[in-house]
C-alpha cells in the first residue's frame, strides 16, 4: 500500500466548510478510481488558521499516476476548495506502508 499525504490551510472561519467539502464532494469523486484505498483527514488549528493533513491509500504507482498524473506528486485540487485553501503543499509525498495494524 502506498499512502499519499498532502497538506492545505484554511482561514478558520472557511475550515468547516472545506471539511464538509472534502466529505460530501470530494473524497467521495475519488472513489471511481481504480486503486484507491480511502482516506484519512486531519485537521488541527494552527494559529489564525486551521491545517488539514489528507492522506489516501493506494495500491500502485499506476492508480496514484491515474490521479494525479504522470509525476505523481503534484497536488489535485478541487476548484472549489482552491478558493477556500490559504496556502498548500507543492507537492505531495508518498510512503510505503511499513505495516498497518
Amino acid at each position: 500500500m502506498i499512502m499519499r499525504v498532502w497538506h492545505g490551510w484554511t482561514r478558520a472561519k472557511d475550515a468547516d466548510e472545506y471539511d464538509r467539502l472534502l466529505h460530501d464532494e470530494i473524497l467521495p469523486g475519488i472513489h471511481h478510481i481504480k486503486g484507491y484505498g480511502g482516506a484519512w483527514v486531519l485537521r488541527r488549528v494552527a494559529g489564525d488558521e486551521v491545517e488539514f493533513v489528507i492522506i489516501t491509500t493506494w495500491d500502485s504507482w499506476a492508480a496514484i499516476e491515474a490521479f494525479a498524473g504522470k509525476g505523481r506528486t503534484k497536488p489535485v485540487i478541487h476548484p472549489k476548495a482552491a478558493r477556500l485553501l490559504t496556502r498548500h503543499d507543492e507537492q505531495s509525498a508518498h510512503f510505503d506502508a511499513a505495516w498497518v495494524p
